[in-house]
C-alpha cells in the first residue's frame, strides 16, 4: 500500500525515472509501478485463507461466510465504478465539479462502509448508512459524461482498481470457500486464469471479449491468476508451518521464483511484459516477485521474530481501503485548489519530487494509524 500510494503520487511528478513508472500502452516494459498492483493482488489472496479460517473460529456459518463475501465483493465493485466514471466526467457544465463530484462520492463510500462502534444502536449507524447511500443515488441522478454533444450517464467503462481488486476477490475467494486447503484443485484454478490471459493474448478469445466488453475481468481474465497465486502460497506456508517447518517451506517458494520468471520470459513473444496488455509474461514474473517478497520477509518476521521495523507502516495493512481512499480525497482537494495554491513544480520534480512522493505516502499512512486509534476506518 504504501509503494502504491508512492508510485500514484508520481504521476504528478515530473522527471521521474522511467524505471518508477508504469509502462507505456503496447510497450514491451516492466516498471517498479507496474509491479504493485500485482503485488496487492498476491496480498488479497495470502489473506484470504487466514480471513475464512479466522470466521470458522469464530463460529460462523457457511452462509454468512458467503454473505461477507458478497458484500465484500459488491463494495469494492460500487466503489470501483463510481471512481471510474469520475474519469468519464464531463468538461461541460454541470451541477458539481469533476473533483467535488469524487470527494463527495469518497465521504459517501465512509459513510456507509465505516466500522461503526459495536456500542451505536442500529438506528444511528443506519441513519448514517443511509445518508451514504442517498449521497450516491444523488450523484449517479447529477452525473453527466462524456462531452456536451454526445453525453453519456454512468457505466461500467472498466472497473477500476477496487473493481478489479472486488472481481479478483470474488472469483478466488468463492473458489477457495469450495476448494479449501486442496492444492491441487488450487493449482488448477490458477492454471486456469493464466490459461485465460494465454488465450486472450493469442487472439483465441477475440470475439468473447468483444461481445462482452465491459463485464469481462480486464480483458483476459489473468488478474485473479495474482490471487489464486497468493491463495496457494498461503495454503502452502501454512501447511509446513503447522508442520514445524517453515524453513523448508521458504526454501520451497524460493526455488519457485527462477521457475516463475524462466515461464515468463519463455512466455513474452504473447505480447511482451505489459501490464495493460494482462499478458502471461508480466503475470508470472511479477508472481514470482511476490513469491519472492513473501518468502524474504516471512524468514525476517516469522522465523527471526523482527517485527518492530514495519510498526510505522502497520496501519496500511491493518487499514488498507482507508489508507487508499484516503489519497482520493487528498487529491480532490489539490486538484480543486487554484494553480497558485498547489506545489511548486521544483518540488515535484526530480529527487526533490521522488522525496516529496515518498513523504507523503508516509504521512498518508500515520493519518490512517492516527484514525484508526480513533475507530474511524473502513469495514471492507
Amino acid at each position: 500500500m504504501l509503494l502504491m500510494i508512492f508510485v500514484n503520487d508520481l504521476e504528478l511528478d515530473e522527471n521521474v525515472p522511467r524505471w518508477l513508472e508504469h509502462a507505456k500502452e503496447g510497450e514491451d516494459h516492466l516498471g517498479l509501478a507496474d509491479t504493485v498492483f500485482p503485488a496487492f493482488l498476491f496480498i488479497v489472496g495470502l489473506s484470504l485463507p487466514f480471513a475464512i479460517g479466522q470466521w470458522e473460529s469464530k463460529g460462523v456459518s457457511k452462509k454468512d461466510q458467503l454473505l461477507r463475501i458478497l458484500s465484500r465483493s459488491f463494495a469494492l465493485l460500487i466503489m470501483g465504478i463510481y471512481a471510474v466514471n469520475y474519469e468519464e466526467y464531463t468538461k461541460g457544465p454541470a451541477v458539481l465539479g469533476q473533483y467535488a463530484w469524487l470527494l463527495i462520492a469518497t465521504i459517501g463510500f465512509f459513510l456507509i462502509w465505516l466500522d461503526y462502534p459495536a456500542g451505536w444502536p442500529g438506528r444511528r449507524v443506519w441513519l448514517f448508512r443511509g445518508t451514504g447511500i442517498l449521497v450516491l443515488v444523488v450523484l449517479a441522478i447529477v452525473y453527466k459524461g462524456g462531452t456536451p454533444e454526445h453525453p453519456s450517464w454512468m457505466k461500467a467503462h472498466w472497473y477500476g482498481i477496487l473493481g478489479l481488486i472486488g472481481w479478483a476477490y470474488l472469483c478466488c475467494a468463492l473458489l477457495y470457500f469450495i476448494i479449501r486447503d486442496r492444492l491441487v484443485g488450487l493449482g488448477v484454478a490458477f492454471l486456469f486464469f493464466l490459461g485465460l490471459s494465454i488465450a486472450a493474448n493469442a487472439g483465441w478469445l477475440a470475439k468473447v471479449i468483444a461481445d462482452h466488453e465491459g463485464f469481462w475481468f480486464e480483458d483476459s481474465g489473468g488478474l485473479p491468476a495474482f490471487t489464486m497465486a497468493g491463495v496457494m502460497t498461503a495454503v502452502f506456508y501454512r501447511r509446513w508451518t503447522d508442520d514445524k517447518r517453515p524453513s523448508q517451506s521458504l526454501v520451497w517458494l524460493v526455488l519457485m521464483t527462477p521457475i516463475l520468471l524462466a515461464a515468463g520470459f519463455a512466455l513474452r513473444p504473447l505480447g511482451g511484459i505489459a501490464k495493460l496488455g494482462d499478458t502471461p509474461s508480466w503475470i508470472l514474473i511479477c508472481t514470482a516477485i511476490s513469491v519472492a517478497a513473501f518468502a524474504l520477509l516471512a524468514y525476517v518476521v516469522d522465523l527471526k521474530g523482527r517485527k518492530q521495523w514495519y510498526s510505522l507502516i502497520k496501519p496500511a495493512g491493518s487499514s488498507t481501503l482507508t489508507c487508499y481512499l484516503l489519497t482520493y480525497i487528498h487529491y480532490c482537494i489539490i486538484r480543486m485548489l487554484p494553480p497558485g495554491g498547489r506545489l511548486p513544480l521544483a518540488l515535484r520534480s526530480g529527487e526533490i519530487g521522488l522525496l516529496k512522493s515518498f513523504l507523503f505516502s508516509l504521512l498518508i499512512v500515520m493519518l490512517t494509524g492516527w484514525l484508526e486509534k480513533r475507530k474511524i476506518r473502513l469495514s471492507i
